[in-house]
């Protein structure tokens, strides 16, 4: 019989109730190691925070709260107290960084190194200080680490390069699509859901932000352009940002009459988000960099059509089965909203399209793959 592993997953933030994306990966990875691996010791080091039920304890998969301060003295001091005391095999980090005096081998996952390509400072100061401090981190971290794993072929590209380490030393590892995303809703759930949050028949979706690698300035001029065109244009719905953001933008563009086109339904919680993009008519995604993009794989499992860039990872993602644009360039971005928009057969063909891309990512052979590299490791 194999060897039984003690191996401790660092997920700090993962029971805070508005998760980003890398909590989402690594509580959907969770979930899938707990139903396939009931032979090797699980120890989860979080934070405790609102959402603590999110995760279950099994009889070889165990929840420790560590509690400190800040951020980096709750990875930097807690986190390398419990591995040690724990007499783990190997910890995984989960979030990009980690404690650089651990005494127990460590895995890494590396979901972008964007913080080390530009930093220009024009995000919220928690943005910023994030940054600083993975800029500090990440390169000291990578070289402690017995294996990097990424989350697309560009990525790694990119982790190879500015890094300057071996091909062998940083695997990849997809994200995927909850089926929650690709459940057929009723109709009288999905019209529930409109009417909750005070949304229209039929609107646009964008998923802004303050992060700058957003481009919600580019999204914000495409809108307005195409309403120009189109007079009568569906409402844009901004999840996650300020009216009043828009506004001074709109000021600034001296197109403050566009402003009732835009819809800000304010935080919908993760579980909810299914019905959010079967509620709408199409995905925009014109983002100025990702390492991934999971919600061009959300939108399209619902069945909805994805405008996004032709940059970095998200051709690779998206494949055939989305209107690539120069995310730059908001008149080209405008330009595709019209195409879309005036062409029927084009509706249905991405529609058939983005299910039939989705449906390649699930997170069960993603959590296959990494529980693979667990009982593979060498110490």
């Amino acid at each position: 019989m194999k060897k039984k592993l003690r191996i401790g997953i660092e997920v700090q933030r993962i029971f805070r109730e508005k998760k980003h994306g890398m909590e989402v990966v690594a509580l959907e990875l969770i979930n899938e190691i707990q139903k396939l691996d009931k032979h090797n010791e699980y120890i989860l080091y979080a934070k405790d925070d609102v959402d603590n039920t999110c995760i279950k304890e099994q009889d070889n998969f165990k929840i420790k709260t560590l509690s400190a301060s800040s951020y980096p003295t709750w990875e930097q001091i807690a986190l390398p107290r419990a591995a040690k005391k724990d007499n783990l095999d190997f910890l995984h980090s989960t979030c990009n960084t980690s404690a650089l005096n651990l005494s127990v081998p460590l895995i890494l996952t590396l979901h972008d190194i964007i913080y080390l390509e530009k930093t220009d400072f024009k995000g919220t100061a928690y943005q910023n200080f994030g940054n600083l401090y993975r800029r500090f981190i990440v390169p000291k971290i990578v070289d402690k680490s017995r294996l990097v794993i990424t989350v697309s072929n560009f990525e790694k590209e990119v982790i190879l390069n500015k890094l300057k380490l071996p091909e062998d030393k940083v695997q990849v590892i997809y994200n995927a699509v909850n089926p929650k995303f690709n459940i057929d809703y009723p109709t009288e759930e999905v019209l529930a859901f409109k009417s909750a949050h005070s949304l229209p028949k039929e609107f646009i979706l964008f998923l802004g932000n303050t992060a700058p690698k957003k481009n919600t300035l580019n999204v914000i001029k495409a809108y307005t352009e195409y309403l120009s065109v189109i007079s009568d244009g569906l409402p844009l719905v901004i999840l996650d940002y300020d009216r009043k953001l828009v506004e001074d933008t709109l000021k600034e563009l001296g197109k403050e009459q566009f402003i009732e086109n835009f819809i800000f339904p304010g935080y919908i919680p993760s579980d909810k988000m299914p019905l959010l993009y079967n509620s709408s008519s199409l995905f925009l995604y014109p983002s100025l960099r990702e390492s991934f993009g999971l919600p061009i794989l959300e939108a399209m499992a619902c069945g909805v059509p994805v405008i996004t860039s032709n940059t970095s990872s998200m051709p690779e993602i998206a494949s055939n089965a989305a209107l690539f644009v120069n995310p730059f360039d908001h008149l080209e971005i405008k330009d595709a909203m019209l195409r879309f928009f005036s062409d029927k057969d084009l509706q249905l063909n991405m529609k058939e399209m983005g299910l039939k891309r989705a449906a390649d990512f699930t997170w069960k052979s993603s959590a296959e793959q990494l529980l693979s590299i667990y009982n593979s490791f060498i110490f």
